[in-house]
């Protein structure tokens, strides 16, 4: 079941810090809204076409960098963002990162497939931008670009792969 705003508020108040820092006010009703850090990887450099494949490395083909300046992302291009927020979910809570509306009515997607977010996880998440408009898109750092959408689970997990402790894109 997805938690509601007074659900997820008795969460955190309980010492369960599901999103931190999570003031009320980000807090809507059945979701966080979270913030574009201020680093993002470029994807860039390499061969010519990369094999996708289970070799596959995204830190051969990309480099990163601060967001000193807003980020003009060109139509078609994808780049790697990542929440301001640390997400530290219990074992028994999953969550799906969501775009915002507001800004998919202008073509930006923030995740391209990796919505889902583990149980058990603790870290900051990984936003797969793209621009689907048909013009550029200047993107700010510190926007509440996303939001996470928690969901209790029949048991309890604990993510303990590749990206388990990502802290930058």
């Amino acid at each position: 079941m997805i938690l509601t705003r007074d659900i997820t508020l008795a969460e955190i108040e309980a010492g369960r810090s599901l999103v931190a820092p999570s003031p009320p006010a980000q807090v809507g009703p059945a979701s966080i809204d979270l913030h574009l850090g201020d680093e993002i990887r470029l994807l860039e450099g390499g061969p010519d076409v990369i094999e996708v494949d289970d070799e596959a490395d995204f830190l051969a083909v990309s480099r990163t960098e601060k967001m000193v300046e807003p980020y003009l992302l060109a139509p078609g291009e994808t780049i790697h963002g990542i929440t301001r927020e640390r997400i530290s979910l219990p074992g028994n809570i999953a969550g799906w990162l969501e775009g915002r509306s507001r800004y998919a009515r202008l073509g930006l997607m923030i995740h391209v497939t990796a919505g889902f977010v583990s149980p058990g996880i603790q870290n900051r998440q990984v936003l797969e931008i793209s621009n689907l408009a048909g013009r550029p898109l200047r993107i700010h750092a510190g926007t509440r670009l996303c939001q996470i959408v928690l969901q209790r689970c029949e048991g309890s997990a604990v993510y303990d792969g590749r990206f388990a402790k990502q802290d930058r894109p």
